[in-house]
């Protein structure tokens, strides 16, 4: 049995640490003589033959323990008779992988025990029980402390989650004004693990609101410090599942942001393309213009080159300055009409 932590509080305070499940109820009935007492067992990834061990020793709802079995739940609380089935998904932020961690903690409350039942090993449940150990006052309010005191250091555990993604928002907003190409994809990523952690927080206002409607109905007065200590644990929930909605709110804006600056550039890279286009184009005009220029004499030029017997005018005294005149009058054609068309 994965058992963590078994013990019996009596007034507050831990009086006995049954050996087994099965002498807890034994001894749990022999503290009930000395005052309020209650068992709080603390189990980790137990089996499904575990729990249903567990399930029969303390009489489960069986749709609790199925829930249990089966886990991946959303934060909910359920009333089944005296029992009080909760469920929790703690979180913690791996910054190295910009990953949010989502666990899992189920809380069955009844009368006179508390039995937690952790799927991850985050967050340390040990810290919680030796919190209460040291508060006997608080702890004497029974198993609704003990609920308690684990909700308010689920949500406690929320603030270094805040706290690294709004590390990571920062950076981010650096990469998308810094032109990163690889931002895209980032921001992607973080805004799925933000959806993913504000899905494990926007169900605790309703799991508050019916836990303090449960405590109402008790009406003692350590039931009425219980209800303001969740008041306040409430308060912190609500701030975050603020921040949170924030956060996914930015970075859909700042995805867009990207989106806008990634066109910009890509129009301003369009834009200068097409004028070192258009400047090449003129320099080809130009090119080709006197190379069409010194076409005309050397064309010229080389028929009369060829020097065969029988060409016109060959023998004539005019032929030579005939020639040259054509050669010059033919480059000056070509230029005026090239430099009206603004191709020099």
């Amino acid at each position: 049995m994965p058992v963590v932590d078994n013990a019996i509080y009596t007034n507050g305070r831990r009086v006995v640490v049954p050996d087994s499940l099965d002498q807890t109820f034994e001894e749990l009935r022999k503290c009930s003589d000395q005052g309020p007492s209650f068992c709080w067992i603390g189990l980790l990834r137990p089996s499904k033959a575990e729990i249903q061990a567990v399930a029969e020793e303390f009489g489960l709802h069986n749709l609790a323990v199925e829930d249990t079995v089966t886990a991946h739940q959303r934060p909910k609380i359920e009333r089944y008779g005296d029992l009080l089935f909760v469920v929790l998904r703690p979180a913690r932020y791996v910054d190295p992988v910009e990953v949010v961690e989502i666990g899992e903690i189920h809380l069955f409350i009844g009368p006179d025990f508390v039995i937690t039942v952790r799927h991850a090993e985050e967050p340390d449940l040990g810290a919680v029980r030796h919190r209460l150990e040291d508060d006997p006052a608080l702890l004497d309010n029974g198993p609704y402390a003990v609920l308690y005191a684990v909700m308010d250091k689920v949500v406690d555990d929320y603030g270094p989650v805040l706290d690294g993604l709004q590390d990571d928002i920062d950076e981010i907003e650096v990469q998308v004004f810094g032109g990163d190409p690889g931002v895209s994809k980032r921001i992607y990523t973080l805004s799925r693990e933000v959806i993913e952690f504000q899905r494990a927080v926007e169900p605790l206002e309703q799991v508050f609101g019916d836990l303090r409607e449960r405590l109402k109905e008790r009406a003692s007065e350590g039931d009425l410090e219980l209800r303001r200590a969740l008041r306040d644990v409430a308060d912190h929930s609500t701030r975050v599942l603020e921040r949170t909605e924030g956060f996914r709110q930015l970075l859909a804006n700042i995805l867009t942001v990207n989106a806008a600056l990634v066109a910009q550039r890509q129009n301003e890279e369009i834009t200068r393309l097409s004028e070192a286009s258009y400047d090449q184009n003129e320099q080809v005009k130009r090119i080709s213009s006197w190379a069409a220029i010194l076409f005309a004499p050397t064309l010229i030029a080389g028929i009369y080159g060829m020097n065969f017997n029988f060409m016109p005018e060959l023998a004539w005294p005019l032929g030579y300055p005939m020639a040259v005149s054509l050669m010059v009058i033919g480059s000056l054609v070509l230029y005026t009409i090239f430099k009206k068309k603004g191709w020099l």
